[in-house]
């Protein structure tokens, strides 16, 4: 993760199913923000009340909870710090960022966060797949903040009375103007061929001593309009023009040469539904760690549930074939969806990776204590070893030696630097 999220005035209250601040908060946000200019959007899923009617409220709750900590990630991950995100009603989420964001780049952002939330999601055995709707909205200096939600409020009523549309601006449009998805496709290849998409790397580190042993890959684009794009952007754009495969295969290549003389290091990688889906992925891989010399054993490739829904079967025996050779293979997120033991059974997993929603009060709430200890004593029972994501305090790492987890990353000791530092670090 690039950054910390400000959430807004803890104090105001937090909803307590998604953890995040709630519309008085939202509010406080922006009256602060007044006289800057300030980009929002409003995300509302209309079709959660079929799910509470399908699978009751709690098959509706664990729904709302698995959107509000994918929203919150992709905030993490793709805007600038200080950036807010809240929940402001029953099925309703508001993001919001001061920083120095395009109209256009808004807009791009906001069909990322479209393709995230989009994503299969498991309630009660089953995958549903809810597609929000959203309304944007540039406030001007000066405009109140009960204002800019009114705007945004109707906007997303409009936006879902319109059968197959997705994002409205407030103002009544249904796309930024400037460049064109096709432009931005073309912007994307070019970028691939000039070697312009940077990697930067998550330094991880062992519990027990705090030693560097390893580094997760994350993918960024500067463009020279837009701005820094972000990994689940980049991806947005490729999937529009069916470039997924081969940015994918971009990002891989370009970390395993960076990271090929880092001998003591581990490299994480991270794999896509598209990339599970390809019949020669296994075989592509195996053609990239010979051609950048990376030896097997120093890669992971860590994979979501979420990856896995299309086909399990495949994509367990591509991840086994690569496995038989030495790769490692880590369940990405892990306590976030609905892992089973079929999914920790069938793939021949090394790792499970803890999400920061899983660490996040392990050092305060006695009930997300507990959990760790049962979590990690099934990994044990399993042979799996565990890696702990967003980890900020040093009473959460103290927690995480007395339980015994393998590894850790988060800002308590680095948030991701570029290949030269991590060469510096060595």
């Amino acid at each position: 993760m690039p950054h910390r999220l400000t959430l807004p005035d803890a104090d105001a209250g937090r909803d307590a199913l998604t953890g995040l601040p709630g519309l008085a908060a939202a509010r406080s946000w922006l009256a602060r923000h007044e006289p800057d200019f300030v980009h929002a959007m409003l995300v509302g899923l209309h079709r959660l009340s079929s799910v509470n009617l399908a699978y009751g409220h709690a098959g509706g709750d664990i729904a709302l909870a698995e959107i509000g900590r994918r929203i919150a990630d992709f905030a993490v991950e793709e805007l600038d710090p200080g950036s807010m995100v809240a929940r402001v009603g029953g099925g309703e989420f508001l993001i919001a960022s001061d920083g120095t964001i395009s109209r256009e780049r808004w807009q791009w952002l906001a069909e990322a966060l479209t393709r995230r939330i989009s994503r299969g999601l498991p309630v009660r055995g089953e995958v549903l797949h809810l597609v929000p709707r959203t309304a944007l909205l540039r406030g001007v200096p000066g405009e109140a903040g009960a204002a800019m939600i009114d705007r945004l409020d109707q906007a997303l009523g409009a936006v879902q009375q319109q059968a197959g549309r997705r994002i409205l601006w407030a103002d009544g449009s249904h796309r930024a103007r400037g460049r064109s998805a096709a432009r931005l496709e073309a912007d994307l290849i070019g970028a691939m061929a000039r070697d312009e998409i940077g990697i930067v790397f998550q330094p991880q580190y062992r519990v027990a001593d705090g030693a560097l042993v390893g580094v997760e890959a994350l993918a960024r684009w500067d463009h020279a309009q837009l701005g820094r794009i972000g990994a689940e952007t980049l991806f947005t754009i490729a999937e529009r023009g069916d470039h997924v495969a081969q940015l994918s295969r971009h990002i891989a290549g370009k970390a395993l040469a960076a990271a090929v003389d880092w001998d003591t290091l581990a490299l994480s990688l991270n794999v896509t539904a598209e990339d599970l889906a390809s019949d020669a992925f296994a075989a592509d891989f195996r053609e990239l760690l010979t051609g950048t010399g990376f030896v097997p054993t120093r890669l992971t490739l860590e994979v979501t549930e979420h990856a896995l829904v299309a086909d399990f079967a495949q994509s367990a025996a591509a991840l086994a074939e690569l496995a038989s050779e030495g790769v490692r293979i880590a369940l990405d997120d892990f306590g976030t969806g609905y892992a089973n033991f079929r999914t920790l059974k069938s793939l021949p997993l090394d790792t499970i990776k803890l999400d920061a929603s899983m660490v996040r009060d392990v050092d305060s709430d006695p009930r997300d204590r507990a959990i760790l200890t049962a979590i990690v004593a099934m990994a044990r029972a399993l042979g799996l070893k565990i890696v702990c994501e967003g980890v900020e305090r040093e009473s959460q790492l103290a927690v995480l030696q007395q339980e015994g987890c393998d590894t850790f990353q988060g800002f308590l000791r680095s948030g991701p630097i570029s290949a030269a530092e991590i060469s510096a670090l060595l």
